[in-house]
Formats: structure tokens, sequence, C-alpha cells
């Protein structure tokens, strides 16, 4: 099978597709910890500090942290900051409870090179039916039996930061669990930690389930596995993660709300930033190379459907 090479995911004779899933144990008592304690606690401790604390610590960790600092900065260095700040925002992502640094690189990048191929596995394509969907992405992974060298660059690697929270990513929840629990008791820690996790795992599933399926869609990319659409009602309690068609046309745009009427918090957080001198050699989709095979799509009236017009 041919297959293409993507940034940290180096092609050896590699199958995007052939592979078997297997669970994840770690993986899997972490996140079926937290959502019994969620369900169950959730309501016998709610307070409305509480449910404040979970809203301001969900925005903080989704979109500075996990969207702007994880994705937008780590994975795809879609602008540049001091490393002072890119430590901050990617600490503030990985209590998000997803995963370490690299760990959310793997993640990321394994996926998006299984993506770009003419097929891949049903895992990386939200193939499956929603709750076999729901097991494979928050307990499993797949092992491919022949999967690409994964090389990560040398400023993350050399990183003794990023290297402690890879190796304590899931103790880091510690601290500010006692912080919380000082503060405001046993409602601030469920609300905080258990409810916090459960709803952004959660909902960072859904989010690329039905992203990767169908929605509105402003481009498309030939000769790929999966296309990415977009789910504009969801752009503001996604920070702008949810319009991946958009991201899935220009990867590398620190700016995910590209059309008229996008609310995309994540790119006007780095606005601010910009304007601090924070921020800089911010990437935008007239700045960057066009994907090989992207087309815009219109919507003719006449036709009553969706048409690639023209290559970007």
């Amino acid at each position: 099978m041919s297959s293409i090479s993507t940034g940290r995911m180096i092609d050896v004779s590699s199958d995007p597709v052939k592979g078997r899933v297997v669970w994840m144990p770690a993986k899997s008592v972490w996140i079926s910890a937290m959502t019994p304690v969620a369900i169950i606690g959730g309501p016998l401790t709610f307070t409305w500090s509480a449910f404040a604390v979970f809203i301001l610590l969900t925005a903080i960790t989704i979109c500075l942290g996990h969207s702007v600092g994880m994705h937008r900065l780590l994975i795809h260095r879609s602008f540049s900051a001091p490393i002072w700040l890119e430590h901050l925002l990617v600490y503030l992502g990985t209590l998000v409870g997803m995963a370490g640094p690299f760990g959310m690189i793997y993640a990321h990048d394994i996926r998006d090179w299984a993506q770009r191929q003419r097929d891949c596995h049903d895992l990386y394509a939200h193939r499956r039916s929603f709750f076999v969907d729901a097991f494979w992405q928050m307990h499993c992974a797949v092992a491919l039996d022949r999967p690409p060298r994964f090389v990560l660059e040398e400023r993350e690697r050399g990183d003794r930061f990023y290297r402690l929270l890879e190796a304590t990513w899931m103790a880091q929840q510690i601290p500010l669990g006692l912080l919380l629990f000082t503060l405001g008791g046993l409602p601030w820690l469920v609300w905080g930690i258990a409810v916090r996790i459960s709803v952004s795992l959660t909902g960072h599933w859904l989010v690329g389930h039905f992203a990767h399926r169908n929605g509105h869609q402003g481009w498309s990319v030939d000769d790929v596995a999966v296309q990415g659409y977009n789910l504009p009602r969801f752009g503001l309690v996604t920070f702008g993660e949810s319009f991946h068609g958009n991201h899935h046309a220009f990867p590398e745009s620190a700016r995910l709300g590209i059309e008229p009427g996008q609310l995309d918090l994540g790119w006007h957080f780095i606005r601010l930033l910009a304007g601090l001198g924070l921020a800089s050699a911010i990437k935008l989709p007239h700045t960057i190379v066009p994907r090989k095979g992207l087309k815009r799509i219109e919507i003719s009236e006449e036709a009553g459907g969706a048409h690639p017009v023209a290559q970007h």
C-alpha cells in the first residue's frame, strides 16, 4: 500500500488499514473511574459554586490548554510563543485529562497520518456505530500490523518539562484537586476534577465522531480516506474546535473559524496574545501552502447541493 509521510510520522512501508483494536488498560481505567464519580457524585454534591468552578476550569483547560496550547501551538506550531507561555498552556492542556504532551502528539499525528491515506482503519475514520466508536475511542487503540515510525522533534523530545508532564500527566490532577478541596470541599473536588474530566473527554470524542461523519463542508480534499466537517452550532462550547472541516483544509492555521459567522474563541485568545506581544509567526489560510487536492465547495441553489468548484 502506498502511504504518505506527514510531520512526525515517517512511512516505512506502512499500512494504515490492517491492524487490531486493543484494549488500553490505563486509559480505560482512568475514564472508567472518572465517569461513575461524575454521574453519581455530581448530583449528590451539586452547588452553584461548584458548577461555576466546573465551567471556569473547563473553559480554561479546554480553550487555553487543549485548543490553543496542545493543538494549535504544540502539535501544529500554528504560532510561536515564549517558552514559559508555551509550557503554561500545555500544562493547562494536560489538566484536561486526555494524555501527556507526547501522548497527545502521537494520538493526533497517527490519526492525521491515517486519515490522509486513500483508506484507513475504521477506528481512525470513526466509521463504526455510535457506541462501538465510543468504546474504541475512549478505551482502546489500534495496533497496526505495519505502523509508521513516530519521531518527536528535538525541541519536544529534549524538553524536561514535557518529559515530566508525560510521566506524571494523571498525577497532575492531585495538586489541583487538593487546592479545590481546600477552597470548596468535596463539591469543588468532584465538579472540578471528575465532572470536568468526564465531560471534556466525552465531549472531545463526540466532536471527533460527528465531525468526521457529516455536517457543513466548505472544503474537500481529494484522494483521502476521511473528510472533515464543520459543526457550526457547537463552535462556542468547543472554542472553535468543531470547525473541523476548516481544520482538515488548513491544518496549520491558527484560526479554525475562518468562514463568516464562525465563532472561534481560541483564535480570539491568540489575537489577544499577539496584541500583548506574546504570539508571533501566526499562520493563517492565506499564508500557508495549500494541501494537495484541496477544493472549495460552494452551495448551488439551482442544483440544490454542494459541489467542489475550484482548487485552492
